[in-house]
């Protein structure tokens, strides 16, 4: 069984800045990344809000800053698997154990940082159609659609964020949101309402994707008027929100009743030397910027529980 002194659960921008923590701190940090280093932001087509990386003639990607993220972390340290958890025991306290698909290991502290994961429709031909016109991420599939209609579902700052994005490969965008009312902030709405390929679908939602080979159309209701109709589509971009990636972690850290992580103002769980950060216990915030911060605040509280116990 390899031994560690901190193993992060994660590899997102909190995980990432954890990890620069601890490894600044030489311990040594060992960061399970799941399948695709950098969580969500590695998803995310243009970075506007995370201070100091800022480019006046080019606006960064979400892989752009992971890159970078990533870098300074191993810079200092750091080591990276691309593996996933499966199973934690958090029981017997430190040492931890944690398990992946490839190894097992003993960790004195761990800092959980799995993340969310983009919430679906749940809705007749959903399922079916992933990958064949059904979509949680414009970054990845916007290209395939070049020249075709689509719709994005929702309403928030990911989901209008994404249909700016879409305007670059597809020939118009239809936004189709549940209430009378844009929840993405300001500035992304007015970018939203002067695209001449923007348009929108209001007090409705969608009960149904329908599709031959691939996507063709959604069946419509009004949630005011009770009107139902057809609308013909290539695509469907779903973007309603998120769920913590914490199902691993039942039974073993205190979780409220969506599955977040309880944790303190200084990122402490329900077992002591085991922390976490980002949206794995943020349903508020979610943000790049807090969830740095919070990875700063675990990672700094680690580090001194672990020098308390020399």
């Amino acid at each position: 069984m390899q031994k560690e002194k901190v193993v992060i659960i994660g590899s997102g921008p909190a995980g990432l800045t954890a990890a620069l923590y601890t490894a600044r701190a030489n311990l040594k940090p060992l960061v399970v990344a799941g399948s695709q280093i950098g969580g969500q932001i590695s998803l995310t087509a243009e970075v506007e809000n995370y201070p100091g990386f800022f480019n006046a003639e080019h606006t960064p990607t979400g892989p752009e800053l992971v890159d970078v993220m990533q870098k300074q972390a191993e810079h200092f340290g750091a080591r990276v698997e691309f593996d996933e958890v499966t199973e934690v025991d958090f029981s017997k306290g430190s040492p931890f154990y944690v398990k992946t698909y490839g190894k097992e290991y003993e960790a004195e502290s761990v800092i959980v940082t799995a993340g969310a994961s983009p919430r679906r429709l749940g809705v007749p031909g959903e399922e079916g159609y992933i990958g064949r016109g059904v979509s949680y991420c414009g970054t990845c599939d916007g290209f395939f659609f070049r020249g075709k209609k689509v719709v994005v579902v929702g309403g928030g700052d990911s989901a209008i964020e994404e249909a700016i994005f879409l305007t670059k490969f597809a020939s118009s965008v239809t936004v189709i949101h549940r209430r009378d009312e844009l929840r993405a902030g300001h500035t992304l709405q007015e970018r939203a309402f002067a695209n001449e390929k923007i348009s929108f679908i209001w007090d409705t939602v969608v009960d149904e994707i329908v599709g031959e080979n691939t996507v063709n159309k959604v069946k419509l209701t009004n949630r005011k008027t009770g009107e139902e109709s057809e609308f013909e589509t290539d695509g469907v971009f779903v973007f309603i929100g998120h769920y913590p990636n914490s199902k691993f972690l039942e039974g073993k850290l205190a979780m409220d009743e969506h599955g977040y992580l309880i944790t303190d103002e200084m990122m402490r769980t329900s077992v002591e030397g085991v922390y976490a950060a980002g949206e794995i216990q943020d349903p508020v915030y979610r943000q790049i910027a807090t969830s740095v911060g919070q990875g700063t605040a675990a990672a700094l509280r680690a580090e001194k529980w672990l020098s308390e116990r020399e």
